[in-house]
């Protein structure tokens, strides 16, 4: 008789957790970037989730001095940038020396381009895939 109540407890407390509502997952925000004084993460860090397609300035005790400028291994990438937000990149051959993502291989170590001293900003934005169309 021992043994059925037993049974039967553990019947109804797995009817009660199969019961339980299921909790939705909340999706991760994109956007993530690791910013630190010294190549490969050492240093003073600073790590946040930014708003993609808007400029971001660097915190100000990594303006100009940042070696890593590594973002999540989401589905984005971001161009650094001399300057700040505000200022107007008068360069001819621009403000930045291109995209960066999770697969860069200079996001730990910007020194290695000399681009350490250099970064004070930011702007990120999600990958897209195009596909032509054609009009018959």
């Amino acid at each position: 008789m021992q043994l059925l109540t037993t049974f039967t407890g553990l019947l109804t407390v797995a009817a009660s957790v199969s019961a339980a509502p299921t909790e939705t997952v909340a999706k991760r925000d994109v956007g993530g970037v690791l910013i630190c004084q010294g190549a490969n993460a050492t240093g003073t860090c600073h790590y946040e989730k930014y708003t993609l397609d808007e400029c971001h300035d660097l915190p100000t005790d990594l303006s100009g001095n940042a070696s890593t400028f590594a973002p999540d291994g989401d589905n984005f990438f971001c161009f650094p940038k001399v300057g700040n937000c505000a200022s107007i990149c008068t360069s001819p051959t621009g403000c930045t020396f291109g995209a960066v993502d999770f697969n860069s291989p200079v996001k730990y170590d910007l020194s290695s381009i000399q681009w350490d001293h250099l970064i004070q900003s930011f702007r990120c934005q999600l990958n897209q895939t195009a596909t032509a169309t054609t009009k018959a």
